[in-house]
């Protein structure tokens, strides 16, 4: 990749992210794993690229973007199978530890460790509320993952929110919480309700997010 940032790869890249989604979503309103197979890994491997094209390798910052969208990249292949089973489990690993890439990321960039710790108890108070709402539905197995899981979603939103303020950025808060929103939408969708309105707004959610977070690495 160019160590200069391309942005007409990176709008391209956003592009195909777009068109892919909506693919996505059709595949997932047909039920359709052969679309889901088709579309997902293009929507995922283009905000990888989007990053890359914005030149996100050439700095730390960028690098654990990176990371963490490689990371994400990998979760959403996990998650296509339907059921909730082995390569679910793996998804979320792969997801944890992207979400911990994020966290990394910021705290590189830098954080205000008072808004941090102040965001972050304020949305683990929001965790607790959402894994009692989940936690009727959860098997046994589960349950530690799924707190795991909440904790480091947690982290990310409050860091995200915290090397905002220490180094201005309108856009970072954003797609962390298009982000931890799309999170709540996998889950419902895992525990609750399968609908198709569940993955009608957190997939745009979802690869919005990402495709933010991508361009938020040339903005440091």
């Amino acid at each position: 990749m160019p160590d200069t940032p391309n942005f007409t790869h990176y709008w391209a890249a956003a592009m195909v992210t777009g068109v892919a989604v909506m693919g996505l979503l059709w595949a997932e309103y047909r039920r359709s794993q052969g679309g889901k197979w088709l579309f997902k890994p293009v929507a995922a491997a283009s905000f990888v690229y989007a990053a890359l094209a914005l030149g996100a390798h050439t700095h730390s910052y960028g690098q654990w973007v990176v990371v963490a969208l490689i990371l994400s990249l990998i979760g959403d292949i996990l998650l296509i199978p339907a059921a909730v089973g082995g390569a679910f489990l793996a998804g979320l690993g792969a997801f944890l530890l992207g979400h911990l890439g994020f966290v990394i990321a910021f705290l590189v960039r830098g954080v205000d460790w008072t808004w941090t710790w102040v965001c972050g108890v304020f949305f683990s108070l929001v965790g607790v509320g959402v894994y009692r709402w989940l936690a009727p539905d959860v098997s046994r197995a589960m349950k530690a993952p799924v707190i795991a899981y909440i904790f480091v979603i947690t982290m990310m939103i409050a860091t995200s929110i915290g090397t905002a303020i220490h180094h201005t950025s309108g856009v970072i808060p954003v797609a962390a919480t298009l982000f931890w929103l799309s999170d709540i939408s996998v889950a419902r969708g895992r525990f609750k309700d399968s609908g198709f309105t569940n993955r009608l707004w957190g997939i745009p959610f979802y690869f919005g997010a990402q495709i933010i977070f991508a361009y938020a690495t040339f903005h440091q």
